[in-house]
């Protein structure tokens, strides 16, 4: 339940506790330079595209095809909703939503969104427990993370980052703040009380980060965290690898 000025409580894999609260939209999701097309026809610059969601749509299995869920122009955390964008096909463009399973995109009509482009991606290597920030070949910054422990390892696949939270209380779960992402854990614990919801996030556990200790998400030093929320804009693809 949404209550005024606050994004709803956030409900992450992976992270243990109750979910604490997030701040208010504004300071929570600051909204990055975003290149738009001018025509839906166009490239946008940046190598991986993006799509901003203008108004209400219902995602499709096929082009025009079975309909599925139905997005909003911001997520459930208040974020402006933007999308991975995998490929596109006469008005209508294949997306990464956390609406579907991983790994099931849909589509939706070029014309329900603003194309755009990043050239920042996100790469896990699960068995190394190392994320990297990337432009192109070029590493930005390496960390190391805890990933899921055995039993609850966290997914592998192509996700995307689809908002950028700050918490209220350094000492949650979540640490200060989270990257939150499209995938979701498959693998929960029975009575699991939180969500499926992977993430990148700070700890208030310092001490497990570069350990298989996790029911999923990846977690980080609060400062690589920080800076992730300063490099990694929304849409931005997130490779996991084992």
């Amino acid at each position: 339940m949404r209550r005024l000025g606050l994004i709803p409580v956030l409900l992450l894999a992976g992270c243990g506790g109750d979910p604490p609260a997030a701040v208010p939209p504004a300071a929570a999701q600051p909204e990055r330079p975003f290149r738009p097309a001018g025509d839906a026809a166009e490239r946008p610059q940046g190598r991986w595209l993006t799509a901003r969601v203008l108004a209400p749509v219902r995602l499709r299995a096929t082009p025009d095809g079975r309909r599925l869920e139905r997005v909003r122009p911001r997520t459930e955390f208040g974020s402006p909703r933007v999308l991975a964008v995998l490929r596109r096909r006469a008005g209508w463009l294949q997306v990464i939503a956390a609406e579907r399973p991983n790994h099931r995109p849909a589509w939706i009509p070029a014309g329900r969104a603003r194309l755009g482009g990043v050239d920042v991606s996100v790469h896990v290597d699960r068995s190394e427990r190392v994320l990297s920030v990337r432009r192109g070949r070029r590493v930005l910054r390496r960390m190391p993370v805890a990933v899921g422990r055995p039993g609850t390892e966290t997914p592998t696949g192509r996700f995307a980052v689809t908002d950028r939270l700050r918490t209220r209380d350094p000492n949650s779960p979540y640490g200060c703040c989270a990257l939150a992402l499209s995938g979701h854990q498959t693998k929960l614990l029975a009575g699991w009380p939180g969500g499926d919801r992977l993430a990148v996030h700070a700890t208030p556990q310092p001490e497990t980060v570069g350990r298989a200790a996790s029911l999923g998400c990846l977690r980080a030093k609060t400062r690589d965290v920080q800076a992730l929320l300063q490099m990694v804009p929304l849409g931005a693809p997130v490779f996991v690898r084992a």
